[in-house]
């Protein structure tokens, strides 16, 4: 990430305020108390990104671990023919950089804003530094990878049966839920051809899925985003389908 003008992100740049630290919605942090979290966000560099702007690209020399403080950033690779795929979506509290601190290397995706938001960002000779004084850092920061290595084994193995059905109702279920009458209602946080990448599909067979499962009863769209989950089960049943 190029340097940029540091300006506040509300409590995170005051450091000693009250509120809402960045660093306190991370896991990474999450065993830490208030004053060590409050002495981690002292180093954390505060940064504004707009819509769409690169953050950094693929083989950028990176050496930061950043979190997202608000707003949404998409982690993506190009294939040889110039193709988007992306690799995961990052949301308020989920951070990056973790892998490249803990083997050197430059990233191998490109990190790119979904929306205006705002980031934390330690340089990671500052982070070298609070991993020596408090290793329960380093700790979650291994248990933060052997999970996204599980959560990449099951993605390649639901790729691999080429059964964009229970992908698709896999990510479905993965989304965060709201009740109404008995309702179950999820709302797609991305654009649909986001989603057919993220899936690794085609926004056409993504389209197909969702007509067929609202066609079989077993959900119902309203408007452009929402979709009610009728059938939960179901869904369950086909996303173990794997």
């Amino acid at each position: 990430m190029k340097e940029r003008e540091q300006r506040p992100i509300g409590p995170v740049a005051g450091h000693g305020q009250s509120g809402d630290l960045c660093v306190a919605r991370v896991p990474l942090f999450q065993g830490l108390d208030r004053t060590a979290q409050l002495k981690v966000a002292g180093v954390a560099r505060p940064t504004r990104v707009s819509k769409d702007e690169q953050i950094y690209a693929a083989g950028a020399d990176a050496s930061q671990l950043i979190v997202v403080h608000a707003g949404r950033v998409k982690l993506s690779r190009l294939s040889v023919g110039g193709h988007e795929q992306i690799v995961r979506v990052l949301g308020p509290g989920d951070f990056v950089g973790e892998a490249a601190f803990l083997h050197g290397g430059p990233p191998d995706h490109f990190a790119t804003a979904l929306s205006a938001g705002s980031l934390c960002v330690f340089r990671h000779a500052d982070l070298e530094r609070l991993v020596a004084e408090h290793p329960s850092i380093g700790l979650r920061m291994l248990a933060a990878v052997s999970q996204r290595l599980g959560e990449t084994e099951d993605r390649l193995a639901a790729i691999i049966s080429g059964d964009v059905g229970s992908r698709l109702a896999g990510y479905l279920l993965s989304l965060p839920t709201t009740h109404r009458g008995g309702q179950v209602l999820v709302r797609l946080p991305l654009a649909k051809k986001d989603i057919a990448s993220l899936l690794d599909t085609t926004p056409e067979s993504l389209s197909r899925q969702l007509r067929r499962l609202q066609d079989a009863g077993v959900i119902d769209h309203e408007g452009a985003r929402t979709i009610v989950l009728r059938e939960p089960e179901l869904l369950r049943t086909m996303a173990r389908a794997n």
